[in-house]
């Protein structure tokens, strides 16, 4: 049975009523996701998150950036633990959350940064659990509605990033065309350095990228993360070797 929490440096994420728990490759995102905040556009707006869950990467940009972050869930049981759990974090003013279908949901602003980790799977076996199904399969929200939400919430200026299965991110780039939308970085994620590929976190905005950057990382060399994992995730875990770097926030 999955732990009912996950403890942070600097905040709890309670999980019992979500279908979809703290796992490494979301952790990772966030991570991630703050870095590109930093290096792209250091200081949005409003920050929209798609698809929240328990609130974990509205909680992980919350530590790194002062801007407010509105989180929007489509299960009400795991909506309203979100909501729990930004209440008990150093940063309750900061966060909300609304229960919505990102599809009609509207914002008198757009957003300057978009964040989502949505459901992975289109047209695979589904679970027998209904909100699993919602959080992991896309029959709710395809790629592509996603995509065209995505679009019609975000500011000019700004940018969203993704995290989405390694096998889908040819049909993404395809979809992200379309709509235009157009990839400025993309990092593949292995597992360890004897595997391939499983995950592609993805930097999109509307203006056309100058040049792409393409990276990839490995989440553990052996029994051992990477160094480059261990500067990621430092200001988050717990337990990683002190010598890593610390958050300037």
């Amino acid at each position: 049975m999955a732990n009912t929490f996950f403890s942070f440096k600097q905040f709890t994420v309670q999980q019992s009523n979500c279908a979809m728990k703290v796992c490494t490759d979301a952790c990772l995102f966030g991570a991630w996701t703050a870095q590109q905040i930093h290096l792209h556009l250091p200081s949005p707006r409003q920050v929209l998150d798609i698809g929240t869950g328990s609130g974990l990467l509205s909680l992980m940009l919350a530590q790194q950036i002062p801007t407010p972050i509105t989180a929007i869930e489509i299960d009400e049981a795991a909506a309203a633990q979100a909501k729990d759990n930004f209440s008990h974090s150093p940063w309750p003013h900061q966060l909300q959350v609304q229960v919505a279908n990102i599809v009609s949901f509207t914002s008198p602003t757009p957003f300057d940064w978009i964040v989502s980790n949505p459901p992975f799977y289109e047209n695979d076996l589904p679970s027998v659990q209904p909100n699993r199904n919602t959080a992991l399969h896309s029959s709710q929200l395809t790629l592509q509605q996603l995509l065209q939400a995505i679009h019609r919430l975000l500011s000019p200026e700004g940018f969203a990033t993704l995290l989405l299965p390694y096998h889908r991110f040819n049909y993404f780039q395809e979809l992200a065309a379309n709509v235009s939308l157009h990839i400025h970085a993309h990092t593949h994620v292995h597992q360890t350095t004897r595997h391939d590929a499983f995950r592609s976190m993805v930097l999109i905005s509307k203006t056309p990228a100058i040049q792409t950057t393409t990276n990839n990382i490995t989440i553990k060399n052996g029994a051992t993360y990477t160094s480059e994992f261990e500067q990621l995730l430092h200001p988050y875990y717990l337990y990683l070797p002190s010598n890593a770097p610390t958050a300037t926030r």
